[in-house]
């Protein structure tokens, strides 16, 4: 007796339906399972004979024939065990083929048929709301995942006995309620906070301006300026996350398998800090079946970088591409897939290795040295980096200053007013931030009046600007404008965007 149940299978960040079927009839007792399956998927067939077994089902020596179908689709995980099981027990009549049409179905089981969370369950239920699909069946562990996406019913089960009870028509199982992501919830900044920062105004002012425009930002500095206090004290001036941000960046936690263990949705932008000894596939995914990287977990939130000039070149270098178009190509004899990575880079780096060039009085390292630290970051990921400030060795007069610092609430509800002006100017453009500008946005949005469009030639001459240079100024222009809440970018707000990029010149030697 043939029977189908659809499920869904996870293609890097992507999510494809596919149909579970199985032929359950007279023959020689076996069970086979087709439909270019990896081996979690083919050590399906004991998980599901033991699971039924176990959970009361009696099942007679038959010969069981699955097909996982598109059959030039690979597919991989344990999410298939459960609508494998379904389709059985159709076959054996234990419930109605009925009774599984238009229904998707995704889950693990135990041998003692319970049902098991699984990664991707946000994807899944999504891609069954386009398909139409009426109803989703998914692990109770994930039922929080299932509340963000409407247009669909779902159900969460724990075990393999509610489920087929239920599509009996003896029992219920918890049905999912639906809520917007991110509304009537607030999250909590940690306990660490700007105002426990001494000194470094600049650098604070440069932080805000960054996060404000979602720029790129690097910190230059000897040991113990800071660097890393400022910089760790990020997450807590960035913006709140629209629902749609929520979404986007909780269906890549949910694939990676890092959602929160409650399995809540992400209401924090991402903060992620790999060690300098990470590899270039770690940095930004992959593996033979590619997955997520650094770069795309940080998408929607912030890559810090500590201590840049310890990264190898080589992993620095792959970085040019996702700053530059703000996702991942990644291609395998499988196929290619995209990952998103549109991220805010935070780096922090001593100007060499003992830390205290130019300051000769301390430093203790050679020109040649120096340089070939320095030559770790290319010219090109430089002028992918929007704003460079150094952070000068903090004074005595700074640390004994009784006068409390801003707290990240307030610098926080400065930047919050930013991103509102930009949210209201790019509505229905495609832009969020004014880092997203490309050659068109900058034309109609980052205009220059006469006088500060011969600032900028004058600057582009003097400092020897490449084009994406001089682009990166005019958007961090734009966005100091707006923290001024001006209509027109002033000389005042070029100055400051032009100083920094200046500080490339003192420790790069011109390069």
């Amino acid at each position: 007796m043939f029977n189908t149940v659809l499920s869904a299978s996870i293609q890097g960040v992507d999510c494809k339906i596919v149909r579970v079927e199985s032929d359950v009839g007279d023959g020689l007792p076996g069970f086979n399972m087709v439909g270019y399956l990896s081996a979690q998927v083919k050590e399906a067939q004991e998980r599901v004979r033991t699971a039924l077994k176990n959970s009361g089902f009696y099942l007679e020596p038959k010969r069981i024939s699955v097909n996982l179908a598109p059959a030039d689709l690979r597919k991989s995980g344990s999410g298939f065990d459960l609508p494998i099981a379904l389709t059985i027990a159709a076959g054996y009549g234990i419930i109605t083929d009925k009774s599984l049409e238009g229904v998707l179905v995704a889950g693990e089981l135990s041998l003692n048929g319970k049902v098991n969370g699984i990664p991707g369950v946000l994807s899944i239920v999504a891609e069954a709301a386009r398909n139409g699909c009426q109803k989703c069946i998914i692990p109770l562990e994930n039922a929080a995942e299932g509340e963000a996406i409407p247009d669909v019913e779902v159900m969460a089960a724990s075990s393999l006995r509610e489920v087929i009870e239920y599509l009996q028509g003896k029992g219920m199982l918890q049905k999912v309620e639906k809520r917007i992501p991110g509304i009537g919830e607030e999250w909590e900044c940690s306990g660490e906070d700007f105002s426990e920062i001494q000194g470094q105004r600049a650098v604070k002012r440069a932080a805000e301006v960054a996060v404000s425009g979602f720029h790129n930002l690097l910190l230059v500095g000897p040991p113990g300026a800071g660097k890393s206090m400022i910089a760790k004290r990020i997450p807590g001036i960035l913006p709140r996350m629209t629902p749609e941000e929520i979404l986007e960046t909780s269906k890549l936690y949910s694939i990676a398998g890092m959602l929160p263990e409650n399995g809540s949705l992400l209401l924090k932008r991402p903060f992620r800090s790999p060690h300098h000894t990470v590899t270039a596939s770690a940095l930004t995914g992959g593996g033979s079946i590619p997955r997520l990287g650094e770069v795309s977990l940080a998408h929607n939130g912030v890559l810090f970088l500590d201590e840049l000039g310890e990264f190898s070149r080589e992993v620095l270098e792959v970085l040019r591409q996702p700053l530059e178009d703000k996702e991942v190509c990644i291609s395998r004899s499988g196929g290619t897939y995209t990952f998103p990575a549109n991220l805010m880079l935070v780096a922090a780096m001593n100007p060499c290795p003992c830390g205290y060039y130019p300051d000769m009085k301390k430093c203790t390292c050679t020109y040649g040295s120096v340089q070939k630290y320095l030559s770790r970051i290319s010219s090109p990921l430089l002028d992918r980096i929007d704003i460079t400030v150094e952070a000068s060795a903090v004074t005595y007069g700074a640390l004994q200053d009784l006068e409390k610092s801003e707290s990240s609430a307030t610098i926080r509800s400065r930047v919050e007013r930013a991103r509102e002006i930009q949210r209201e100017r790019y509505l229905g453009t495609g832009y969020r931030f004014n880092s997203d500008l490309d050659g068109e946005g900058m034309q109609k949005y980052c205009s220059l009046k006469k006088e500060e469009n011969e600032l900028m030639k004058e600057a582009f001459e003097k400092l020897d600007l490449s084009a994406r240079s001089y682009y990166r100024i005019l958007k961090v222009a734009r966005t100091i404008a707006d923290m001024e809440e001006k209509d027109q970018i002033g000389t005042d707000n070029l100055q400051e965007a032009i100083c920094y990029r200046t500080i490339h010149k003192k420790f790069w030697m011109g390069r």
